[in-house]
């Protein structure tokens, strides 16, 4: 056996499904076995694999066991003379895994080897290769010198920056997301190390590598993509203290007890300045926009209350006492704020209509209380009116504003300014296209062929040696790419050879809801249906979690009414704990119909086919009902579930 790839999967299925189609064709001509260890996986991993993908050796664990000891268990059982490892979020090029091999055996000293890694924008990545990050370039890397000096043969050792990516070169550290071993220098070095979870690992194997006397390569001539799915996860808190603790292990493992210390207290501050930077930066993220709200709409408090004390009341400023202003006017604001909230106001993309609904309710329930508070605290409904105006106005115009600096054009539509080419021939193009409409979205503009003869259909916009031009006419920002009809050498080639490097990558599978891209490696991708309200949206899902904790409110407060109405009183108190503590949801699929290949959803107590809970149904019908209940969400259809399935609300799951 020549090559044994090993890929450790964790609730990434359809980035899975790419990897393990790019690996067999890059790998036909080698004698190459495959494993895939699946790390406990809840989305339908393991199924996938098993019917479409039947010659791979695969390795299920209960638990989610950590990357090295995933590792450990396949390349115990492997046979080839190399060992790769490999994430699911990649794709190699057709001639990666001939060339990689070809290359150790043509080079007796490498022990190990990486290669040239882009991103789902065809970037270089600049951890395909890296070096040992002894104290210094530790702390050139967590203070940022080797940002802003990348190319610096002092401060950008982390990422040897100063080494030409076109070339081949030794390193230090190789990426864990390819990372190609001689079985012979695994059997000297030892496996990976168990004590690192997740994060380290490489660089303590790389590490083990060099001091076997064996070299570590960074090999350019060909390219796979690394969709980075951690790095969405880079200015979490989580993040900062699993990477860096990594590096602690580190250090106490392979330094001299002087500079393990050094290292410790470097790691130790850099712990808490990313600590600090990471709650920075979800705060700005989060808060910047409802707190610049709040400013304007009060500063325009400020003037209408004078306004209207002085030209329409006729009185003094002081016409409305100082507590108005200082508690009341907060309050409105909160209330309008929460109320744009919950209708979605702030999710992206923008939604004029969503903040006018917004502050119309919430100035309905400022109203509401205003009635039923007593006369001395009732100041004027006409101000509230006024100020739920100038809210609208505020806020509507700070993002008309925003989208004008920072995008040239308005567009408010459900897709973020997004212009869409299709790439490929034949009828996978129209597939994708027809999934597009049917999902709401005007953002298709056309196709372009994959064959250079200038097409004649309709709606080919030109060849793919026009590619760059058509992009800068059109002003397109994505592009998809057929799996079924390109390979992934000629994907990875066009990624790399455009000239705007703003331009994000999608990658379509053949017969699939999903399409793959960059930035979707946390969300299962882009999932197109024949209904825009789908239930991975964000509004649903905020929407979902909130009627999930109504109905337990709900249910607790009439407790004592609900023991003699629901037919398992304990397991109601059970319910309603656990979709409080986010362990479950009142409503979702029904666990025996196949719902493998719809949005993830917390298990559910009640599901669609509970309405007909008098009928017997059969499984493609419940399969139909969970796909309708993904593909068209709506609040009252889970009230309509709740009502009709009361008294099941005890059951147990």
């Amino acid at each position: 056996m020549k090559l044994s790839v090993i890929i450790v999967n964790y609730n990434v299925k359809y980035f899975l499904e790419q990897c393990l189609k790019s690996v067999f064709i890059s790998g036909k001509e080698l004698d190459m076995e495959v494993f895939v260890v699946d790390n406990n996986s809840v989305d339908g991993s393991v199924g996938m694999v098993k019917e479409k993908f039947p010659q791979v050796n695969i390795i299920t664990n209960k638990k989610n066991t950590g990357f090295s000891y995933a590792n450990n268990q396949a390349i115990k059982k492997a046979s080839g003379e190399y060992v790769l490892l490999i994430n699911p979020d990649t794709v190699v090029e057709d001639n990666t895994l001939p060339g990689v091999v070809e290359f150790m055996d043509k080079t007796p000293d490498a022990g190990g080897l990486g290669v040239k890694m882009i991103d789902g924008q065809g970037v270089f990545l600049p951890e395909s290769k890296r070096g040992l990050p002894t104290p210094t370039v530790a702390f050139y890397k967590i203070f940022g010198l080797s940002t802003l000096f990348p190319k610096s043969r002092i401060f950008g050792k982390y990422h040897l920056g100063y080494l030409d990516n076109e070339k081949v070169h030794s390193v230090d550290v190789l990426s864990g997301a390819f990372m190609l071993i001689r079985k012979t220098v695994l059997e000297k070095t030892g496996y990976l190390d168990e004590t690192f979870f997740m994060y380290g690992e490489d660089i303590d194997l790389s590490w083990r590598i060099k001091q076997a006397g064996y070299k570590n390569y960074y090999f350019p001539h060909t390219r796979i993509i690394h969709y980075k799915g951690e790095s969405t996860k880079k200015s979490s808190i989580n993040y900062v203290f699993v990477f860096y603790n990594a590096m602690i292990i580190f250090a106490k493992k392979h330094f001299s007890k002087q500079n393990a210390r050094i290292f410790s207290f470097l790691i130790h501050l850099a712990i808490y300045f990313r600590a600090f930077l990471a709650i920075m930066n979800r705060f700005f993220k989060k808060a910047i926009t409802p707190l610049l709200d709040a400013l304007l709409i009060f500063a325009g408090f400020i003037y209408i209350k004078e306004y209207w004390e002085t030209q329409v009341m006729e009185s003094a400023e002081n016409y409305y006492p100082p507590e108005f202003l200082y508690y009341f006017v907060p309050a409105y604001i909160l209330m309008w704020l929460f109320a744009v909230y919950i209708s979605g106001g702030y999710d992206k993309p923008v939604k004029l209509f969503r903040i006018v609904r917004g502050i119309g309710l919430g100035t309905i329930a400022i109203l509401v209380i205003y009635a039923l508070l007593p006369v001395s605290m009732r100041f004027s409904r006409a101000l509230i009116l006024l100020g739920s105006l100038w809210a609208i106005a505020s806020m509507l115009l700070s993002r008309i504003i925003w989208h004008l600096i920072k995008f040239k054009n308005i567009n408010f539509s459900s897709h973020l300014n997004k212009r869409i080419i299709i790439i490929g021939k034949g009828k996978e193009p129209e597939r994708i296209a027809l999934m597009l409409r049917q999902s709401g979205s005007s953002a298709f503009i056309g196709f372009i062929s994959t064959d250079n003869r200038k097409p004649s259909q309709d709606g080919y916009l030109g060849t793919l040696d026009q590619l760059n031009e058509i992009i800068e006419v059109y002003n397109i920002n994505e592009l998809i790419f057929c799996g079924s009809e390109m390979s992934s050498q000629a994907i990875i080639s066009h990624m790399s050879g455009l000239k705007d490097k703003t331009v994000h990558f999608k990658i379509a599978p053949p017969e699939s809801l999903f399409i793959i891209g960059s930035n979707s490696i946390d969300t299962f991708g882009d999932f197109f249906t024949v209904d825009v309200n789908t239930i991975n949206q964000t509004a649903n899902k905020r929407n979902k979690r909130l009627f999930d904790l109504m109905i337990s409110g709900f249910l607790f407060i009439s407790l004592p009414v609900n023991v003699l109405i629901v037919k398992n009183p304990a397991g109601l108190i059970r319910n309603i704990f656990s979709v409080i503590f986010s362990r479950k949801t009142w409503v979702g699929y029904n666990p025996i119909a196949d719902h493998s290949k719809l949005p993830s959803l917390k298990t559910s107590v009640l599901n669609p086919a509970d309405v007909f809970h008098n009928k017997t149904l059969d499984q493609h019908t419940l399969a139909n009902l969970n796909t309708l209940y993904a593909k068209d969400y709506r609040l009252e259809n889970d009230f309509r579930i709740v009502r009709k399935g009361y008294k099941m609300l005890g059951r147990r799951i």
